[in-house]
């Protein structure tokens, strides 16, 4: 890449006083977002400097959908009213939908980390509800991103729009923002599609919310944590 490839792609641009090991040390899911828009020029130069991402032959297999104001709160209200009548979802990607043994017990400690900040017990049936309909409300969050990918790439690109998702949250932080990677996005994907008129082969994988995080709701609080490197990494030299 030259140094004009690179000024293109948005690696110009400044205004972030954080290094990156502080923005990956900083960043967490955020379920609560304060009623404050993002301006369209730093949502751009955010959406910018995310085009930097690795891609596999720079095929940049990623498909983002940004829905804000009132066609955010459409189909917010729409997908609420889908998941408060239990309408089956019907996502474009299968769910892995169990894990088991130390990925089980990773997910279970995620969940009481979350639910425990919220004071949501484990038979509250009630409070469970109201925090699955909150995914369905995008956590009030003033803009969300919808990510999609043609299957016909499959799992080795999709890796690709993985990549972009990680530099892209990453820039968030780094500029004042927070988000909140979503799988419930996939849940509902022809909304997704009538509301941008989606007519290409495009498959909806999940969304990220995003906005600035509001301190005071409880489940910002909440924290997880990661297993040392041996449960993931090998190092060998002969």
């Amino acid at each position: 890449m030259t140094d004009n490839d690179s000024k293109h792609l948005g690696c110009e641009f400044s205004g972030s006083s954080l290094s990156l090991v502080e923005a990956i040390c900083q960043r967490h899911s955020v379920r609560g977002f304060l009623n404050r828009p993002v301006s369209q020029e730093l949502m751009e130069k955010i959406f910018q400097i995310s085009q930097s991402a690795p891609s596999n032959c720079n095929v940049q297999p990623w498909r983002v959908y940004v829905a804000s104001g009132a066609l955010k709160n459409r189909l917010s209200d729409e997908m609420v009213k889908l998941v408060s009548a239990e309408v089956k979802p019907n996502p474009d990607f299968e769910y892995p939908g169990k894990f088991e043994g130390e990925y089980r017990r990773r997910q279970i400690e995620c969940a009481i980390a979350l639910y425990s900040k919220m004071n949501i017990s484990r038979d509250d049936e009630p409070g469970r509800r109201r925090a699955l309909v909150r995914n369905y409300e995008f956590f009030d969050a003033p803009h969300m991103a919808f990510i999609g990918m043609d299957p016909k790439f499959g799992a080795s690109v999709a890796i690709d729009v993985g990549m972009w998702a990680q530099t892209f949250m990453l820039t968030l932080v780094a500029f004042g923002l927070h988000s909140c990677a979503m799988g419930t996005m996939r849940n509902y994907p022809d909304l997704i599609r009538n509301a941008f008129n989606i007519t290409d082969n495009t498959k909806i994988l999940f969304g990220i919310a995003f906005g600035y995080e509001d301190l005071e709701v409880a489940a910002n609080a909440t924290r997880t944590t990661r297993d040392s490197i041996s449960a993931n990494t090998v190092f060998k030299s002969n």
